[in-house]
């Protein structure tokens, strides 16, 4: 099922879970600050699954990001099977968006030749 996009830059994916409005309106406002970091984005698809079916524990969900700016392609897959947090599928939103934020702060920083320099390691020599 594809969720409603917000622009034509966005495209929302559910795999074995049925999407929502609420879901939905939570990855319209994730995206919407990514666009206030970085008005070069070009496409941004995100995919929402349930990685099991299980009546007797709940699903853990599964959050990747494709997002395309100029030069480059960020992605962030945040599928853990242990992170019994990601039974929230908002836990998982904000975990994925959140990694998606840091990469898209580098490639930003990057671009403006902000990278960070280390000082260059000198050896001390007792007298």
């Amino acid at each position: 099922m594809k969720g409603e996009l917000m622009s034509n830059l966005l495209d929302i994916s559910f795999r074995n879970v049925d999407g929502s409005d609420a879901v939905t309106e939570k990855v319209n406002e994730k995206f919407a600050k990514l666009q206030a970091l970085c008005d070069q984005i070009m496409s941004c698809h995100v995919i929402i699954e349930a990685l099991n079916k299980n009546q007797n524990k709940g699903n853990l969900f599964s959050v990747s990001i494709d997002l395309a700016v100029p030069n480059q392609k960020l992605v962030v897959s945040h599928a853990s099977h242990k992170d019994h947090a990601h039974e929230d599928v908002y836990v998982a939103l904000r975990d994925a968006f959140d990694a998606m934020t840091k990469q898209l702060e580098t490639y930003l920083d990057k671009r403006r030749n902000n990278v960070k320099h280390h000082a260059e390691f000198v050896p001390v020599v007792p007298e």
